[in-house]
């Protein structure tokens, strides 16, 4: 019945259970519903994502169930909000691409406005691309987002990196942690280093960048989706801005020769990254996406974090987590 709130029938189940018993623990349930009690503490972690489950603040470990004319309200509301975002975020694109589109058209007639050059599709971003690092003096900086690369596009990059490396210009990349994990990628990197680039890793990046003698930034129009556009720009306090942020996460990165170390928790900063983001109530597969994971490595890495904390499930892995000051 509320499968369209992103309650599934059995977590629906256990919720309406515990509205009535709220004194039966993990067994009891799962006999009164003549199920397993994996599958009961599978639903109460679903319960607490969506806010339906809450710590108890009378016994500190346990939880306690959202009435439901707050807890259901709340995920209506969060529907409808849902429903009405999609929708205004489809009336922006339309806006955004008729914009682009027009000042492209624009651009073709009259020329290119200063300080910006606006690129539709893979080929004419490519060519940009190729022009920019043959034109290159000093250094080329880049920020590469999605962990594991593709082969073709790595080939593609190693020819390009060749002739910039030959002229002496400098190479500065930063990489997501996760590709010291796909072996084309980190065989990529520790080709660059061979070559005398500079490579580090972080747990997660903002956006793909290319900033070229720290004089013109190349962006993508669209961070999703890398491959619908790109914006060359030139503009001195643009470019002033995407260099402080390039530098700042340059400076906490960890290089490709090193490993990332632990914190005073015994966390990597991967794990760090992951547990705040499921914290705030994003989805495996959104998550897996910021950190350039598959899905499948999130559920091993938190599989993983839930055993040190000695939790059996998600939620009580959250509280112990914050208890322990690792949130």
């Amino acid at each position: 019945m509320l499968v369209s709130l992103g309650l599934y029938p059995l977590a629906e189940k256990v919720y309406r259970l515990l509205l009535l018993r709220q004194d039966l623990d993990v067994e009891a349930m799962a006999s009164e519903l003549s199920t397993t009690n994996d599958q009961v503490r599978t639903a109460l972690d679903h319960l607490a994502e969506l806010a339906l489950l809450l710590p108890s603040w009378e016994s500190p470990g346990s939880f306690r169930p959202v009435s439901p004319q707050v807890g259901l309200q709340v995920l209506l509301q969060q529907r409808q909000a849902e429903l009405a975002r999609q929708q205004n975020q489809i009336a922006e694109a339309e806006s955004a691409i008729a914009a682009i589109v027009s000042e492209y058209s624009d651009a073709q007639q009259d020329g290119q406005r200063p300080g910006a050059d606006w690129l539709l599709g893979m080929d004419a971003i490519q060519a940009r691309i190729e022009r920019l690092s043959a034109e290159a003096v000093c250094e080329v900086a880049s920020m590469m987002p999605g962990g594991a690369q593709d082969p073709q596009l790595i080939e593609a990059a190693k020819c390009l990196d060749r002739q910039v490396r030959d002229r002496g210009v400098d190479i500065r990349t930063i990489g997501l942690d996760s590709m010291r994990n796909d072996g084309p990628t980190l065989a990529y990197a520790e080709w660059l280093v061979e070559m005398g680039a500079q490579v580090r890793t972080v747990p997660t990046l903002p956006i793909r960048m290319l900033i070229y003698d720290r004089q013109v930034a190349f962006l993508p129009v669209d961070a999703s989706n890398t491959q619908v556009g790109a914006v060359q720009v030139s503009e001195s306090g643009t470019v002033v801005a995407v260099l402080a942020l390039f530098d700042q996460i340059w400076n906490a990165a960890t290089p490709i020769g090193s490993q990332p170390h632990k914190d005073e928790a015994g966390l990597l900063p991967q794990e760090r990254h992951l547990l705040k983001l499921l914290a705030e109530g994003m989805t495996d597969e959104a998550a897996g996406h910021h950190l350039g994971l598959s899905q499948r490595t999130v559920r091993r890495m938190m599989a993983a974090i839930m055993e040190r904390l000695g939790a059996r499930s998600r939620f009580e892995a959250g509280l112990r987590a914050a208890r322990q000051g690792w949130l």
